[in-house]
Order: C-alpha cells, then sequence, then structure tokens
C-alpha cells in the first residue's frame, strides 16, 4: 500500500460508474485527503478517454482515493462505494452503459483484498441487493489518471445536465446517510 512517509495515507482505488459522481462523494468525506479521477484495469497504456469510453482499452472509469486511516477506515470507505452505486448491474450503472462502467475494487495490497471481500460477503449475507453483487474484486496493476478537465468535474460543472440529474443525487444521498463522516 503506498503511504506517505509522514502521514500514513493509504490509497484505494475503486470504479462504481462514472468516476465524476465517485469522485464528487468521496471528496467531502473527512479523513480523504484526494481523489483522482481516473482509468484502471485495462490493457492500454496510458489511455485517452475516447479509448476508454470505446471500450477498445479494457479500462474502467475509476477513482484513486488517499485517505488518512486514522479518520477513516477502508472499509467505511466500502461501506460509502456500496451506497452510491448499484453492485449488482454487470458493465452498467443507470443510463451509463459499457464495461468502462463495471463495479470493481482494484486492491493495493492483500489486507485490501480480505477487507473487499469481507464487505461483498456480508452484504451479500445480509440481502441488502436484490440481485448478486457482482463488483470484481482485482488487484491495482497501474492507474492512470484521466485528463485535466475530468478532475473536480462536479464542483467546477454544478450545472451540467449530467451533474444535476445523475452526479448530485448520489452526493446528496451520501450526505444524508453519512452525515456523520462529512468535512
Amino acid at each position: 500500500m503506498m503511504r506517505d512517509s509522514d502521514s500514513q495515507i493509504q490509497q484505494a482505488t475503486l470504479g462504481g460508474g462514472c468516476f465524476w459522481c465517485l469522485e464528487a462523494v468521496f471528496l467531502e468525506l473527512r479523513g480523504v485527503t484526494q481523489v483522482v479521477s481516473g482509468y484502471a484495469g485495462g490493457r492500454r497504456p496510458n489511455p485517452t478517454y475516447e479509448q476508454v469510453c470505446s471500450g477498445a482499452s479494457g479500462h474502467a472509469e475509476v477513482v484513486q482515493i488517499s485517505f488518512d486511516p486514522a479518520v477513516i477506515s477502508y472499509r467505511e470507505l466500502l461501506d460509502v462505494f456500496f451506497t452510491i452505486h448499484d453492485p449488482t448491474t454487470p458493465d452498467r450503472q443507470g443510463g451509463d452503459v459499457g464495461p468502462q462502467y463495471r463495479s470493481m475494487i482494484l486492491f493495493h495490497d492483500e489486507g485490501q483484498r480480505a477487507e473487499a471481500e469481507a464487505a461483498i460477503a456480508a452484504l451479500e449475507q445480509a440481502g441488502t441487493w436484490s440481485a448478486p453483487i457482482v463488483t470484481e474484486v482485482v488487484p491495482l496493476e497501474t492507474f492512470w489518471p484521466a485528463e485535466d478537465y475530468h478532475q473536480d468535474f462536479f464542483a467546477r460543472n454544478p450545472a451540467q445536465p449530467y451533474c444535476q440529474i445523475v452526479v448530485a443525487p448520489k452526493v446528496n444521498k451520501a450526505r444524508k446517510v453519512f452525515a456523520d463522516r462529512l468535512r
């Protein structure tokens, strides 16, 4: 796991549909120091947004979250992740369809892998979802940051129709469910 030598900052890499949604939610959490939208899980080095959207690169839209585990745990990040997207729909989130929108947890070490598998098992056992969870749990090989215009997209474009219709409801849901964890 990547760590900053002074602050013990760790990283989590998650894909659950459009990265604008995930980024907007995770940026509001106490203990999250940075969120970078990007691509992972594919074959092509340094993919572009167009290559990812075409499906040709095999990558998914993901976010890489830097967090302080003394403030927010990896499991708490997973709780938020499984609340703000539907982990039962293969290659889609709502109207966003394609392998770039698949649900995935890209673990940085074996501890994260075990935590992710335990979180999924707990959700399945609780019957939280009416269909099986299809979230991939795979090792992170390479994270490619997305183009600059994708970073902080919701904050910079709140009036954009996609942000109003898709991103804002997820942000609002997270604000209600996780009010005690907000900055």
